[in-house]
């Protein structure tokens, strides 16, 4: 009944996608290619090995990027920078490159339009930059001295260079909401965001299924037979828990191979997961079916646990935004824990360990629903 009924497929699987790829879109996540780097402008006064290596440094960040037309003059950098079209301009002086070798500590010129955060941003990346070029042509004039010429400058000065591509203490974020450690963090919010909501608005489906059993007296006449009630149970249960992981498991396979989402990075931890996650929302249909006494309260009962659950925990907008005390509150939805779960393996790179909670959480909510659907249908069909 459920594999024959269309809106099945569509709350499962054509309404996840499609709103997938319009959050994604809202929400830029599918602007990963366009670079998000400061615009800073690049007159070069000297034209020295030195400084074509303190471009190379530059051209390489991570935060600022180096604007194309380096043949503008001090006047054109400043009209830039003064109408905003660039985040600032540096200008490095004539004879920079013979003053570094002399051991002297040449300044560089830096164009900004204010004291704004961008602005000192892009301070403190060139200084860097700056600190570690003039340390590594001290470091070679050093060398050159002590060993009275037989290191030559060029070579100490190149492995100074190469030594901070890996610095021997480096940061990692790993745990940030903001930082992903492989594929595009609005798109890994937003496919299980909208797979766990349309599974909950599917749920109507599968609570029709139900009623129309008890309309049709088949329900009635089941347990007149020696079935058990348990039984009758758990056989709905089953079919609506393998509908809903057969969904999870493929909008998970398309989240990663059209999305690039990073779902099997930890396979276990990602079908931990969506078990869990499946189990509970089965449960919360088998209520909904055993409440429902018509298909419009089936299609309620379904809708309204979509929008509040959903919101509150995070499908839409994550909760990482939010303070801590919608956060408390948005726990109490247990989207908010399956998005915990999914977003701990696909964003923050954790592994099974960081799912474990989650998944607790989740199989709690699935006994409590399944609980009170078994009281609800003793009780009813007891009347």
């Amino acid at each position: 009944q459920l594999v024959r009924d269309r809106k099945t497929f569509m709350f499962l699987l054509i309404l996840p996608v499609t709103f997938t790829f319009l959050f994604g879109y809202a929400f830029g996540g599918f602007s990963g290619t366009a670079d998000s780097r400061l615009p800073v402008g690049y007159l070069d006064q000297d034209n020295s090995r030195l400084s074509n290596t303190l471009h190379s440094l530059l051209a390489n960040s991570r935060v600022i990027r180096l604007d194309k037309d380096q043949s503008r003059s001090i006047s054109d950098l400043e009209q830039l920078v003064t109408e905003e079209n660039l985040a600032a301009a540096i200008i490095v002086p004539a004879r920079y490159g013979k003053d570094c070798l002399a051991g002297k500590h040449p300044r560089l010129t830096l164009l900004t339009g204010d004291s704004s955060a961008a602005a000192t941003t892009v301070e403190a990346d060139i200084l860097t930059a700056a600190n570690r070029l003039d340390s590594a042509v001290s470091m070679a004039l050093s060398m050159e001295h002590v060993t009275a010429g037989r290191l030559p400058f060029d070579y100490a000065f190149e492995q100074s260079l190469s030594a901070w591509a890996e610095p021997p203490v480096a940061i990692t974020e790993t745990t940030s909401a903001v930082r992903s450690s492989g594929g595009n963090e609005e798109l890994a919010h937003t496919s299980p965001g909208m797979m766990l909501q349309f599974a909950i608005a599917g749920l109507l489906t599968a609570a029709q299924v139900i009623v129309s059993e008890r309309k049709s007296r088949a329900l009635q006449r089941l347990l007149t037979t020696a079935t058990r009630r348990i039984h009758i149970l758990l056989g709905h249960y089953l079919a609506i828990f393998s509908l809903i992981l057969t969904q999870f498991l493929l909008l998970i396979f398309f989240g990663v191979f059209v999305l690039h989402v990073d779902y099997l990075r930890r396979p276990d931890a990602t079908l931990l997961v969506a078990g869990s996650a499946a189990m509970c929302i089965a449960a919360l249909g088998l209520l909904i079916g055993i409440l429902a006494r018509s298909e419009e309260q089936a299609v309620t009962f379904s809708l309204i646990p979509m929008f509040v659950f959903a919101g509150l925990g995070g499908a839409w907008v994550p909760l990482e935004v939010t303070g801590p005390t919608f956060q408390a509150i948005g726990h109490i939805s247990p989207v908010a824990w399956a998005m915990d779960g999914f977003k701990n393996v696909s964003i923050r790179g954790l592994g099974i360990g960081s799912v474990l909670l989650p998944a607790f959480a989740l199989v709690g909510y699935a006994i409590l629903f399944f609980m009170l659907a078994a009281w609800r249908f003793w009780r009813s069909e007891e009347r």
